[in-house]
């Protein structure tokens, strides 16, 4: 059935071949990069494939040896740490290894798999990354204290964002579109290229229901928090200042890195879509493509590393002087994940 489908909606799937397929070589071979661009690829690749796994699982054990910080909010945490581990995992290697060779190394059935696996562990981070923002938004604006141990919540956000993901990554394997190989041939994605009806829908409804819509959450609900602690500001003290300009610079550090992650994909995709035939180049669609995958090196820098919770724990060695000085007040803040935006 999946097989049937594939060939259907995409032309390259029908070309038959063993391992790497005749219309694979034919759409690459004449404008691929060259013996170097390769080379840089595979260098980019490797440093956000160790970087990416090393952070990621720093970030596992932490969760796993610290009891305090396995608050319901950091849940989320773990939850975008754990896809963008899988990625670091199940994909990067394969598109490293093709790219030090300079083309696709394990088949059209694995091409379809890196295609589907990569955009499915990719939207569910950036619809958790929605997801938090949100619940961080509602928690930090509610008018009752933060409940520490609600993780009802919480599940309800991770279970959708992976469940959301999957809605929009399946539909490619079962003729929506179809996963193939993308820019130079050493990875794979969405068949973004073929200008057929059923391919320009999939990827009208992708780019705004798992880019677009993600970002205007984000941008909502920071916003929001933003302008409630600067109007708090205006008739309080320094320290409420200070809170604001730390909250200022992790709002902005948080959608520059999101836009500069995922934005260029976004944009190289409907280039390719709608765009003049041959716009889009090899080199061109690859830097997006390696850009994107930065994201599991940068999201446990800013969303752990940078976490305050995390800083204090591990950065100040008399943290429990912090809950001495602050009350039990800010302690039910701390654990409920409430510190890193104060």
């Amino acid at each position: 059935m999946i097989e049937s489908n594939m060939s259907r909606g995409c032309a390259w799937c029908a070309a038959g071949g063993d391992g790497t397929s005749a219309h694979l070589d034919e759409n690459h071979s004449e404008h691929s990069l060259s013996p170097t661009g390769h080379l840089v690829v595979a260098v980019c690749l490797g440093f956000i494939g160790t970087f990416g796994f090393l952070n990621n699982t720093l970030v596992l054990i932490l969760f796993c040896r610290y009891k305090v910080l396995r608050s319901p909010m950091n849940y989320l945490l773990v939850s975008i740490a754990v896809s963008d581990l899988l990625v670091c995992v199940l994909g990067t290697p394969f598109s490293f290894a093709a790219s030090t060779q300079g083309r696709w190394l394990i088949g059209r059935a694995g091409c379809v798999w890196y295609g589907f696996i990569n955009s499915c562990l990719g939207v569910v981070s950036l619809i958790s990354l929605a997801v938090l923002s949100y619940e961080r938004y509602c928690t930090m604006m509610g008018a009752t204290q933060a409940d520490s141990t609600n993780y009802k919540k919480v599940a309800m956000g991770i279970a959708f964002s992976w469940i959301y993901s999957m809605v929009w990554t399946l539909p490619p394997l079962f003729g929506w579109s179809c996963y193939g190989p993308e820019g130079p041939g050493t990875t794979c994605s969405v068949n973004w290229a073929a200008r057929t009806a059923n391919n320009v829908s999939y990827i009208i409804c992708l780019f705004f229901f798992c880019l677009i819509l993600p970002f205007i959450v984000i941008v909502y609900s920071y916003g929001r928090l933003l302008q409630a602690i600067t109007q708090v500001s205006r008739i309080n003290t320094v320290v409420s200042r200070k809170r604001e300009q730390r909250v200022l610079f992790m709002v902005i550090t948080m959608v520059v890195c999101y836009l500069l992650c995922w934005l260029p994909y976004g944009i190289m995709a409907l280039l390719a879509a709608f765009g003049r035939p041959g716009l889009v180049t090899p080199a061109a669609s690859i830097v997006p493509s390696v850009l994107a995958k930065t994201s599991t090196v940068i999201n446990p820098i800013i969303y752990i590393f940078m976490n305050k919770q995390v800083e204090i724990r591990f950065l100040n060695p008399s943290f429990s002087m912090f809950f001495k000085s602050h009350g039990s007040r800010n302690k039910e803040n701390f654990k409920s994940g409430l510190v890193p935006l104060s």
